[in-house]
């Protein structure tokens, strides 16, 4: 049994990003060996979109190079990034995500009507996605040049600072509490992302800033590519008082399939079992209820389990629910249902 899904997180645009010479589009359109995700294999997975993050790292830095930067041990974070670098690589992201929608690739989607428009024309959705606002500046002139090309949805932070507020270290054995709660800035980024409709990613942010979004966000919670700290005392993963916030505001969490953050040793091993994944997914339905699971893979940002090894892999996932007793009904608001909710909650 094939059951299409949406997907909560990838970096495969940053990947695009950094393929050489102009053309950018095609490797993804025909087949891109080395990435978690393109047309060819996304269609043969039966994923049905997702979230396309634009993920401004360090210039002339590859993904592996900046998520390696923080000390895993110590939970150092890396430097605050400038506005004007951020720029010209969320800019740059944003350019292959529409060449692609030119090219018939994808669909860019800005409500969850334009999502199941998409997915009944067999092309894949997009939500515009930004991971880390370093790109916005504090006068919100760059959110309105965003939100018009489409961007829906905003994580305030990746792991380090910038104007809005602090992110998380990449730590093992911590819990999210560090550092300070949202700037000025980043409380009038809520209250902006809320009049538009744009979804805000609490992935990454501290539990500062949580606690800062979940008094002053009228929409619900929700962690794109988040697991559970129970599980895996990652600082990158909820603490059962975040996952309690979520559930109250009827929010919404996505596995992150990153084995780092799968795993009770806290080990970036792609020799990861898929029942962890499964007995993540367990407790986020104790957690949330039945509406309150979706994935959120990280793909192509992420060491993930060689059982999964990309977007064709997903099945092996949901047929690991399936085994496990989840109906087949649930499977599927998991793999799709929820995210389309959310997303019509949201944007419309």
């Amino acid at each position: 049994m094939t059951i299409p899904f949406f997907d909560g997180h990838n970096d495969t645009l940053l990947k695009l990003l950094e393929v050489a010479g102009a053309d950018k589009e095609r490797p993804f359109i025909e087949g891109m060996p080395g990435a978690h995700i393109d047309l060819p294999r996304a269609k043969a997975g039966a994923m049905a979109g997702g979230f396309f993050a634009m993920f401004p790292p360090p210039l002339k830095a590859t993904l592996e190079q900046v998520a390696a930067a923080p000390n895993y041990s110590t939970g150092q974070l890396p430097p605050e990034l400038a506005l004007a670098d951020a720029l010209v690589s969320t800019n740059g992201m944003a350019s292959v995500l529409l060449r692609l929608e030119r090219a018939g690739a994808l669909a860019v989607c800005r409500t969850a009507g334009d999502i199941r428009a998409a997915i009944a024309q067999d092309r894949l959705a997009a939500i515009f996605h930004i991971e880390g606002a370093e790109a916005i500046d504090t006068e919100f002139r760059s959110l309105d040049v965003l939100y018009a090309a489409g961007l829906r949805s905003i994580g305030i932070t990746w792991s380090r600072a910038n104007a809005f507020g602090t992110g998380v270290p990449f730590r093992f054995n911590a819990d999210p509490d560090i550092g300070r709660g949202l700037t000025d800035a980043g409380k009038e980024l809520v209250r902006q992302c809320n009049e538009r409709g744009v979804m805000i990613d609490l992935s990454h942010l501290n539990a500062a800033g949580f606690r800062d979004v979940a008094a002053l966000s009228s929409h619900p919670l929700v962690a794109t590519h988040s697991n559970v700290h129970a599980i895996c005392a990652s600082s990158r993963n909820l603490v059962d008082w975040q996952l309690a916030a979520i559930a109250e505001s009827g929010g919404i969490v996505g596995l992150n399939f990153a084995t780092g953050f799968l795993r009770p040793d806290g080990r970036f091993d792609a020799n990861t079992e898929i029942e962890l994944m499964v007995r993540h997914v367990d407790a986020l339905v104790e957690a949330l209820g039945e509406d309150g699971v979706a994935l959120g893979s990280d793909f192509d940002g992420a060491m993930v389990p060689t059982a999964i090894g990309d977007v064709t892999g997903v099945q092996t996932l949901l047929q690991a629910l399936l085994d496990k007793g989840y109906g087949q009904e649930l499977v599927r608001k998991i793999a799709l249902g929820n995210w389309i909710g959310m997303v019509e909650r949201v944007m419309g």
